[in-house]
């Protein structure tokens, strides 16, 4: 199978990307039940920072509250899911196991902690409590380390 993936390198891609979604469905699934845990601990309402982000990027926006809390969730799954891509390319060119939970973590948060203030549905960094910063960083570790776990169960290596 490793030398079909050697001759076609479209297929490996398409490997990566298959099984680096089903990972980052698996990490969507981890930090889902992480935020909620978290929730019920610190009496905390869901988050509506993913329809605030979509709908400055796309100028779209949800009819009513239910909808938004839809659109929200709808949003939290599909990115979560979608942000399994780069762990499998990253296997591609050869960073594998913790290395690359690592780096995938650090991708994630970074693009958090910078997107969603230039998107300015979040304060900047410097103007965060830090203890929600220790939150997020908590629930997108779980997140990492799912996705990580999984894909690294998915990506058989000798």
């Amino acid at each position: 199978m490793k030398r079909e993936i050697a001759e076609n390198p479209l297929k490996g891609l398409a490997l990566a990307v298959g099984a680096g979604m089903l990972a980052g469905l698996a990490g969507t699934v981890a930090i889902t039940v992480s935020q909620l845990i978290e929730m019920k601990l610190t009496d905390r309402a869901p988050s509506t920072t993913p329809v605030k982000a979509v709908s400055k990027v796309l100028d779209i926006k949800p009819t009513n509250k239910t909808n938004r809390e839809k659109v929200s969730q709808e949003i939290h799954w599909t990115y979560g899911t979608v942000w399994g891509i780069p762990r499998g390319i990253m296997s591609m060119v050869g960073l594998q196991g913790w290395p690359a939970t690592l780096l995938h973590f650090t991708t994630i948060m970074g693009t958090a902690l910078t997107l969603l203030p230039k998107l300015d549905v979040v304060p900047p960094v410097t103007e965060q409590e830090p203890k929600a910063i220790a939150i997020d960083a908590l629930h997108h570790a779980v997140y990492a380390l799912a996705a990580g776990l999984a894909y690294d169960a998915i990506d058989e290596r000798d």
